[in-house]
């Protein structure tokens, strides 16, 4: 299988191919960025299908992160991979950050929970924490940096994630110490990819992972909430 594989959803904007049967990719590039993933991401995209030596049309699958992260930048991901996936006519599917995040240290096979965390700022993440085989111990949701330390009580865990070493830093002394503290700021483009050939296009649907709301209200909403307030 043929796996397109993109990544906007954080501070990088990244694309793969991989091949299933050869077991690597066969080209990706990956751009560290805050902004600009829209006008980053076509470009490095053609690329990496250059790069691959292979046609859109070859491609069996498209994949993209579905967040949480960037509104934005996850927007232009899923975008992206929907658009081509239509073109090409072939399946598009999503994986979540936090399960790419997860995947590599999954897939050692190690004893330790595993905590993935994401700045959701204003002193918030986004975790989630899987044990050693990758079975969920505490589904993904946006809560105070406070609560995500509460996992403390699974033991001593590899953290991984852009907030990592904001939970180490705050990390209860009672507990066990980390075993391993790996503050990526985007995940490896190869385990979007890999997660992306084991999911099913029925159920991993390409659109946004919203665990809250945008910051951001439609202009609408506001200028209701103005209208109360000059009334009242």
């Amino acid at each position: 299988m043929l796996i397109l594989a993109i990544d906007t959803a954080l501070d990088a904007c990244a694309a793969g191919v991989l091949d299933t049967d050869a077991g690597r990719l066969l080209a990706h590039e990956s751009l560290p960025m805050k902004r600009g993933h829209a006008e980053a991401l076509m470009p490095l995209i053609a690329r990496v299908i250059e790069s691959a030596d292979i046609a859109f049309a070859a491609l069996d699958r498209i994949a993209a992160t579905t967040g949480p992260g960037s509104f934005t930048g996850l927007r232009v991901g899923l975008s992206a991979a929907r658009g081509i996936a239509l073109a090409a006519n072939k399946p598009a599917v999503g994986v979540t950050t936090l399960m790419a995040y997860a995947a590599p240290v999954v897939g050692e096979n190690r004893e330790w929970p595993v905590i993935s965390v994401i700045d959701a700022r204003h002193d918030h993440v986004y975790f989630q924490v899987v044990s050693g085989d990758g079975s969920m111990l505490v589904q993904p949701h946006v809560a105070p940096l406070e609560e995500a330390l509460a996992a403390s009580r699974f033991g001593a865990p590899h953290l991984v994630g852009n907030a990592a070493k904001l939970l180490a830093d705050r990390w209860p002394a009672h507990a066990p110490p980390p075993v391993a503290v790996d503050p990526q700021a985007a995940p490896d483009i190869a385990w979007v990819a890999w997660l992306a050939a084991a999911v099913s296009p029925d159920t991993a649907l390409p659109r946004p992972y919203y665990l809250r709301a945008p910051d951001a209200r439609p202009a609408g909403d506001l200028l209701l909430k103005t209208s109360k307030q000059a009334a009242s």
